[in-house]
């Protein structure tokens, strides 16, 4: 079969994308190389990120790098889409010519119907069929596209979008078939899940959605990723605090808290308002880890904001958290408004000051786990050694928890771990934590 080689880069959302396509192209009759360190297709797809400056550098130089590769003709033609693209199109098109064909991030079907149909099938794949490229027992549900929240700092809804709900019905459907084809856990994935149905019903459905979602046989974990802070839905909690198999865990991204920090980015929401909100989650669900999203440097932020900031990381003790510096970003309310005064090294300096304090914080609540027996999520097998992750633990970005002296490569026997098999990726499997380290945890079964 013909090759096509697909590059996915940046967040979930867009590697979902880049499934729906990899589904379509297989239903052509391609075959489909995800991702690799040598393509040598006869198309090579890529799906760019646009978000920030270091996404937008890291997708223009994969490009400039495929066109060296087909300059030498080790490839054939490049096909670009995604976030870049569909912001930047004419642009690009303008100062990369070697590029053969150019799409946005949502008309990149074109691309698709113009290949000749190898298996001459009348059947086109539903829009929620994909294949998937994670481990085959976890998947990513992207459940609403675009924003409407205008941050001053986001470009997202420049490229998305205004926010569009997909149906419940619909997203159940796509639930049930990745059951059927092993998935276990879902992460729940979109721009504002808060905002999740308000298009389509005229009111917040995400606690809706999570209900139903967990009463389907085969769901084993619902983790939720990127809650908006401002009309938090809070019956949602209620779910989480109800059902055993929607995971403690919630990713909601508050980038700062001073009030006039938050004023300048347009987040629609006080430092008072966001310390009752915590409140509010961690009373309704006891135990739950929350993972969140900071920025320094934004325009406002002074020596006094930012010593607020790093205080409101000490006190929250965030179970997980990720920062990074503000970049302005064309088009956007804040490079428009807000001129970006402060340098580089101080934005950076801030930084590795938050994440250093962190890494303590980190260390700390990981130790607090060692001798309890957690329910982990078995991801791959190495040398004898198992890599897997708890309910407070979403792929790729969290912590892991490494199962070491497990035996020969293919693992544990049955008689010690009372399994009919030996253990494997997807398993579920009890194991009491020995060591812990910033961000990876040891044990044993």
């Amino acid at each position: 079969m013909p090759r096509i080689d697909v590059i996915s880069l940046g967040c979930s959302k867009n590697l979902v994308e880049s499934e729906r396509l990899i589904k379509r192209l297989n239903a052509k009759g391609y075959k489909v190389v995800f991702d690799s360190q040598k393509p040598r297709g006869e198309y090579v797809v890529v799906n760019t990120c646009g978000f920030i400056s270091d996404a937008k550098e890291e997708s223009v130089n994969t490009i400039l790098e495929l066109c060296e590769l087909k300059k030498d003709g080790k490839i054939g033609k490049i096909a670009v889409m995604g976030c870049l693209s569909q912001r930047y199109l004419q642009d690009l098109k303008e100062e990369i010519p070697e590029v053969d064909l150019w799409y946005g991030k949502f008309d990149y079907q074109r691309f698709i119907d113009e290949l000749p149909d190898l298996k001459h099938t009348s059947r086109r794949p539903k829009e929620w069929e994909r294949k998937l490229t994670t481990p085959p027992h976890s998947a990513y549900l992207k459940i609403s596209e675009g924003c409407n929240r205008f941050c001053a700092f986001c470009a997202i809804p420049l490229i998305t979008g205004r926010h569009t709900s997909r149906p419940i019905e619909e997203i159940l459907e796509e639930v049930k078939a990745l059951v059927r084809e092993g998935v276990k856990e879902f992460n729940v994935i979109a721009q504002d899940l808060s905002a999740y149905g308000t298009d389509l019903y005229g009111e917040s459905k995400l606690a809706e959605l999570i209900d139903r979602m967990a009463d389907l046989e085969g769901v084993e974990w619902i983790r939720l990723h990127y809650a908006y802070p401002a009309d938090f839905p809070y019956d949602v909690l209620d779910v989480m605090a109800k059902r055993e198999n929607v995971c403690k865990y919630l990713d909601i991204a508050l980038q700062h808290i001073s009030d006039p920090v938050l004023k300048n980015m347009r987040r629609h929401i006080t430092k008072e308002e966001t310390l009752k909100l915590l409140a509010t989650i961690r009373e309704k669900v006891p135990g739950i880890k929350i993972r969140t999203t900071l920025m320094t440097g934004f325009p406002g932020e002074g020596e006094k904001e930012f010593e607020e900031l790093l205080e409101f990381v000490k006190t929250q003790r965030f179970d997980r958290m990720g920062a990074f510096t503000y970049c302005e970003e064309e088009d956007t309310h804040a490079a428009a408004r807000h001129k970006d005064i402060i340098p580089q090294e101080v934005k950076q300096e801030r930084l590795d000051k938050l994440m250093a304090t962190q890494e303590e914080i980190a260390l700390e609540l990981n130790e607090a786990m060692v001798g309890s027996v957690q329910k982990v999520l078995i991801d791959r097998i190495e040398n004898g050694v198992a890599y897997g992750r708890t309910q407070y633990d979403s792929l790729e970005v969290d912590p892991e928890v490494i199962i070491r002296g497990i035996g020969e490569e293919l693992g544990i026997r049955d008689e010690v771990l009372g399994m009919g098999d030996n253990l494997k990726a997807g398993d579920f499997v009890d194991v009491r934590i020995t060591e812990a380290y910033p961000f990876e945890l040891i044990g044993e079964i």
